[in-house]
């Protein structure tokens, strides 16, 4: 993951001088006008406009494996697993790899349609990629406690030989969560709240752990 929001802010307004109270607005507006090659995408995160390719085979394989766990688990029910869409907190704007939130969701859509309201998503989870580890373990961690998002997953396959973080609890005027679980790949962890209560992150979704590095 590059972090491009200064660059970005230059290259797009380099004669405006904004006031730190309307940062937010500025790169709202940045990220509004990007156009991004075919297969990039972009993200604000942290007072950042963040600008990464599309995830590896690894990576969209794990994430497709924990999208149809929790879409059996939801069971066709008023939720569900979705990925590739904008979730949106104000004028921050992040694309999980997968989020749980209502199936008919219409009345969370932003006003300007450019994706679903934070307040409606009930579970984000992140496989870390190898250039964006600080953002999905650190910003991003400490983003989606502000939003207030309840579960928060996040599958590396890049620290130790595999873990997976569920995060729950949120304290978003701290920008934490209060209660965290990891385990080693190869062991299961269960959602601990929410409509995906109960689902179980194995080595079916995960594999197994990695060789010694």
């Amino acid at each position: 993951m590059t972090a491009l929001a200064h660059e970005t802010l230059e290259a797009a307004m380099p004669t405006v001088t904004t006031p730190p109270s309307d940062l937010d607005d500025v790169l709202w507006q940045a990220w509004k006008a990007m156009e991004l090659p075919e297969g990039y995408r972009a993200e604000i995160v942290e007072g950042f406009i963040e600008v990464s390719p599309t995830g590896r085979y690894s990576h969209a394989r794990t994430a497709n494996r924990l999208r149809r766990a929790l879409d059996t688990a939801l069971g066709g029910g008023e939720f569900t697993a979705y990925q590739d869409m904008n979730v949106i907190h104000g004028r921050k704007v992040w694309i999980p790899d997968v989020f749980v939130a209502l199936e008919d969701a219409d009345e969370h859509v932003t006003e300007d349609g450019l994706g679903i309201d934070a307040a409606a998503v009930h579970l984000v989870a992140e496989v870390v990629s190898p250039d964006a580890d600080s953002r999905d373990r650190d910003r991003k961690r400490r983003a989606y406690a502000r939003a207030g998002i309840p579960v928060y997953v996040i599958i590396d396959d890049y620290r130790a030989r595999g873990s997976v973080t569920v995060l729950s609890d949120p304290v978003p005027d701290e920008a934490r969560y209060a209660s965290e679980t990891t385990v080693a790949y190869g062991t299961a962890v269960t959602v601990p709240e929410g409509p995906a209560k109960g689902v179980v992150i194995d080595a079916s979704i995960t594999g197994v752990l990695k060789d010694a590095r």
